[in-house]
């Protein structure tokens, strides 16, 4: 099956070898793998090397050190600069995948296989886990996303949401739009799509404080309404960091408010995403998801139509 690949990545010496041993190891390998070395200032451009010289489908882009990890719009520009460097149009699907997960070996086939049985799965992926105290917890994603560590997407949706916007809250801006669209944005639970995150959920830029409150920000930023964000927040008060990490998030978000940072240019889409918030919060994202998922069948089949 025809799919690409593209990673960016900074300082993931500590973890990547296990990413490139487990997509190596995948039955269904993609055609090519661009990584992106963002700045890299530990082993990272030494270890790409010696893959990409054993596998000739791995190609690196190299980018000049910018002095820190950044992470949301930092990660997508370098996305980007992998993404310049391909021709969509000879690909199928497209996968953006962190450096820092250890996946299973028939990871990309079962979403392969998931995704030709219907044809309005636009975006997904598997669940990630954790491992904590000698035991593999779930990171506790909802199955209305695919996960932003590991977004598998049809070439046409991706083009038809405009792709990733660079900003934080991207990796649930898109899957909103996928579905305002009619697309269907999922992620599964299943034992062959289990994969182990190695680097702690949030922790990638300063600490896991930092990223909450910038989560919060992000919440913001896509124009998450507020009874939402405070559900939300008191929901994340209950897994660790225990009570900061729900403090932070609403932090972030009043705080955004307060400064009057700019949200999502599209207005339509925040009327979307809010919408959504309200009957998810009445009636529970699962029903919620299934009635737009329902409703906006009509919408992809018009649009399908249009394009032939």
């Amino acid at each position: 099956m025809n799919y690409v690949i593209i990673s960016p990545c900074r300082n993931e010496a500590q973890y990547m070898r296990r990413t490139l041993d487990s997509v190596i190891r995948q039955t269904l390998r993609p055609r090519k793998w661009v990584i992106v070395d963002d700045g890299s200032s530990d082993d990272t451009p030494n270890i790409l090397r010696e893959y990409r010289q054993r596998h000739d489908w791995i190609t690196v882009v190299t980018r000049p050190d910018r002095g820190r990890r950044k992470v949301g719009p930092g990660v997508i520009e370098a996305f980007y600069a992998g993404l310049e460097t391909i021709d969509l149009d000879e690909y199928e699907y497209l996968c953006k995948l962190d450096l820092d997960l250890d996946l299973p070996p028939r990871y990309f086939e079962t979403l392969v296989e998931r995704m030709r049985a219907n044809p309005r799965i636009g975006t997904c992926s598997g669940k990630p886990y954790e491992l904590r105290n000698n035991r593999h917890v779930s990171d506790d994603y909802g199955d209305e996303m695919s996960v932003g560590a590991s977004k598998f997407y049809r070439i046409d949706c991706f083009r038809e949401i405009g792709g990733f916007v660079r900003q934080v809250m991207w990796d649930a801006i898109d899957c909103h739009k996928c579905r305002q669209l009619g697309w269907i944005a999922c992620s599964w639970d299943a034992p062959e799509l289990r994969f182990e995150h190695l680097r702690p959920e949030g922790s990638s830029e300063r600490n896991i404080l930092t990223g909450r409150k910038r989560h919060g920000f992000g919440q913001y930023y896509m124009g998450t309404a507020f009874p939402f964000m405070l559900a939300s927040s008191l929901y994340r008060m209950a897994f660790p960091p225990y009570f900061l990490g729900g403090l932070y998030m609403l932090l972030g978000y009043l705080q955004s408010g307060l400064l009057r940072k700019p949200r999502h240019p599209d207005p339509q889409l925040r009327r979307f995403i809010r919408r959504y918030q309200y009957h998810a919060l009445l009636k529970g994202k699962r029903r919620t998801i299934a009635e737009i998922d329902q409703r906006q069948a009509a919408v992809w089949a018009r649009r399908h139509a249009e394009h032939g």
